[in-house]
């Protein structure tokens, strides 16, 4: 009696329709990257490592608290304190040992961007997995200068949004929302709260438009709509965005890429009582010279060779990067958080 074939890894998605030998060697040969490994990016990234995505690319400038583990669903205690990035690119390597990962524990900034997203090297696909709004217009500036499909989540509350941008077919995201919202205008997570299942379904659904981009990049299934829904009331709806193209648009119409251009400023961490302070330079830090420098005024520890982490004598939690950037806790005040900086790292 004949032995049936093996089964491969991915049987139960190449007997989809649509799918494939040539369906599965689009997925293994494309480059995803996502930035956010919160609550979007932890399902989007463990979706698309499971589907076989020859290589991601993980961005995110934060730590692992243990307020994340609600609904950050790669992450564990262990890995509390740990850079983001690095704790879901080990997950992930468990998940799926046959496909490259990097892991980028940095901030998606002005500087920074056009690097990211061309010398990587260039993405097929880039999903906006971030939880404030000027990355999320700064990641749509980039996409469309370079031409990368984007895909846009955003969750708070018991709501969620989803959309997928084509640069030079579609909407991009300033033609639906010319100007961010004031400060203070939209509800973040530390005012609303985050239902978990809502960011799971919306990673879900980012997923699932970059693998149609990928596997069908001349005629995705995307349709022209954007999805919205209140999970806890059970409202969903699809706006239809065929006619809302903006020729006028400052970003995919005039080409004028205002958030690329933008000085970096301070930022307010979302939940944390924390105050995020730009790299003042483009030089790397030397982290061990640092640490041998505040032993006298606190206690830390390297906690990779990308971060510095501890607390000062007064109980001032301070996290150092190797980019230069540092994350200052127990205050929301910038200029607070500035002047530890000055005090206790330089600038």
């Amino acid at each position: 009696m004949t032995e049936p074939p093996p089964q491969s890894r991915y049987h139960r998605q190449t007997i989809l329709p649509g799918f494939g030998p040539q369906a599965e060697a689009a997925l293994a040969a494309s480059h995803v990257m996502i930035v956010g490994m919160g609550a979007l990016g932890c399902p989007a990234a463990d979706l698309l490592a499971r589907a076989g995505i020859g290589t991601l690319s993980l961005v995110d400038r934060d730590l692992v608290e243990l307020t994340n583990l609600q609904r950050q669903t790669l992450y564990s205690e262990r890995d509390v304190g740990r850079p983001k990035a690095e704790a879901a690119a080990a997950r992930l390597r468990e998940v799926n040992r046959s496909i490259r990962i990097h892991e980028l524990v940095e901030d998606f900034a002005p500087t920074n961007a056009d690097a990211l997203l061309v010398t990587h090297p260039r993405p097929h696909v880039v999903l906006d997995c971030t939880d404030n709004f000027q990355t999320r217009y700064l990641i749509n500036d980039a996409c469309v200068k370079h031409a990368v499909p984007l895909v846009y989540g955003g969750a708070v509350g018991s709501q969620g949004v989803q959309l997928s941008i084509r640069p030079g077919i579609t909407p991009c995201l300033r033609c639906l929302f010319p100007d961010a919202p004031a400060p203070g205008a939209s509800p973040t997570c530390d005012t609303a709260g985050i239902f978990a299942p809502v960011s799971a379904i919306i990673g879900a659904t980012q997923a699932a438009d970059a693998i149609k981009l990928i596997v069908a990049p001349r005629t995705p299934p995307l349709g022209t709509t954007m999805l919205q829904f209140d999970l806890w009331s059970n409202q969903r709806t699809r706006i239809d965005l065929k006619d809302a193209r903006d020729a006028a648009c400052p970003c995919c119409g005039r080409r004028v890429f205002d958030f690329l251009s933008m000085t970096v400023e301070a930022t307010i961490l979302c939940g944390r009582n924390a105050v995020q302070l730009p790299a003042p330079s483009t030089s790397p830090v030397d982290l061990a010279a640092v640490a041998a420098r505040l032993a006298s005024v606190g206690t830390f520890t390297m906690q990779s060779n990308a971060t510095l982490t501890g607390t000062l004598s007064d109980g001032t939690p301070l996290t150092l990067f190797k980019d230069g950037r540092a994350i200052v806790g127990n205050t929301t005040d910038a200029a607070v958080a500035r002047s530890v900086y000055a005090r206790y790292v330089g600038l």
